[in-house]
């Protein structure tokens, strides 16, 4: 076993099991920082698949941005509203969830049929990247490329938008204050 397939088996499930804990889990706050794990987990496996920039958006966006929005939504929120979702009585399956039960076992049956019926080493568009040498080697660098683009050609966009999710973030701020009962 190489140390490659060691890490994958690693990462693969650290994010597994993490991703469960977060679904599974009756306290909103651990669920959300648990989410944290999963998220670095699955850059940690873009990273083995040589996807250097697909890991990289991964932290940026969904750990520096979605992930922060969530914990500021949570932050928030009221703790009337955060004490009744925590303390809500209820089966883990109930006669509600069977719809959503039996949509999930269907999804993965396909899932599983798919991943069964695919032959990934034959497959023709597979075959013709390797023949003419169209693969990503370890050595292949795509993020200096990016970085470089986004730093010079596209460096006012990229502010712009920044500046405009400050505006929202303090919108949304202003908008979730409580005002005082006068």
């Amino acid at each position: 076993m190489t140390l490659v397939r060691l890490l994958f088996y690693v990462m693969s499930f650290i994010a597994i099991a993490s991703a469960l804990y977060a679904a599974l889990s009756k306290n909103l706050v651990r669920s959300i920082f648990i989410f944290f794990v999963t998220l670095f987990a699955l850059a940690g496996l873009y990273v083995i698949a040589l996807a250097d920039f697909v890991a990289v958006t991964q932290v940026v966006i969904y750990v520096g941005g979605i992930l922060v929005l969530i914990l500021f939504a949570f932050m928030l929120s009221g703790r009337e509203t955060l004490n009744v979702i925590q303390h809500q009585k209820g089966k883990f399956i109930n006669m509600a969830k069977v719809p959503a039960v039996i949509l999930a076992v269907l999804f993965l049956a396909v899932i599983v049929n798919i991943i069964l019926k695919a032959d990934a080493d034959n497959l023709p568009w597979i075959k013709q990247a390797i023949a003419q040498q169209n693969e990503i080697t370890p050595t292949s660098s795509t993020i200096d490329n990016i970085g470089v683009n986004l730093m010079t050609t596209y460096l006012l966009p990229f502010e712009a938008i920044s500046v405009l999710l400050l505006m929202a973030l303090v919108g949304a701020a202003h908008l979730s204050r409580k005002e005082g009962g006068a």
